[in-house]
């Protein structure tokens, strides 16, 4: 399988970056994984969504067409969202926006909510209510909070503390678990059933 990394922030040096390559590392060691793919926003900002997006454009052909054919051969989703004001950044809404094409329709994907002190659950209250509607992502049940994130996952190698040993306990569990629904999910889209031309938007 191919797996797609997206790492929400868009502030560059981030520290959704930095657990974004450790997932990406992590997904690389497993024999279930072919390929990875990252989207660091800090890296490729992206326009404001707008509806010239619907038509044939040079703009958003340059710009996002080589992002949404990564997006199309991947199986399976880490959405990095860390917490800011209590939302999710702007910059990974947008992303969501622009996922209009089925790129991210009928796979499933694992939410690690980012948090400078004790919060990072509102980004994951927020990516479950909205996100998925018109792009037919599928959640997993499992997600992971990395909080007090400057304190963990530093080293690439070992832990440093008995918190991040356990973050990255169960942040490989919940790769694992992501895995599975990817093979599972792999059947829901081969089955003939899924008409998004029909039926382009959740209701």
């Amino acid at each position: 399988m191919k797996l797609a990394v997206i790492s929400g922030s868009h502030r560059n040096g981030s520290e959704s970056g930095k657990i974004a390559r450790h997932v990406q590392q992590q997904l690389s060691s497993s024999a279930d994984v072919s390929s990875t793919y990252t989207l660091d926003l800090a890296d490729n900002p992206l326009p404001l969504w707008d509806p010239e997006v619907w038509q044939p454009s040079e703009k958003w052909e340059r710009v996002w067409a080589p992002i949404s054919a990564e997006l199309k051969t991947s199986d399976a989703f880490v959405i990095i969202a860390p917490e800011w004001g209590g939302m999710v950044p702007a910059g990974l809404k947008n992303f969501f926006l622009l996922c209009s094409r089925g790129e991210l329709a009928h796979k499933p994907a694992l939410i690690v909510g980012v948090s400078a002190s004790m919060g990072g659950a509102y980004p994951i209250a927020e990516l479950r209510m909205s996100s998925y509607k018109n792009t037919y992502l599928c959640y997993i049940p499992d997600h992971v909070i990395v909080r007090n994130v400057r304190g963990l996952l530093n080293d690439p190698e070992a832990p440093q503390s008995p918190d991040d040993e356990r973050i990255r306990e169960r942040l490989r569990y919940a790769l694992g678990m992501l895995l599975q629904y990817g093979k599972a999910l792999q059947q829901v889209r081969a089955s003939g059933v899924v008409d998004l031309a029909k039926y382009p938007y959740g209701m």
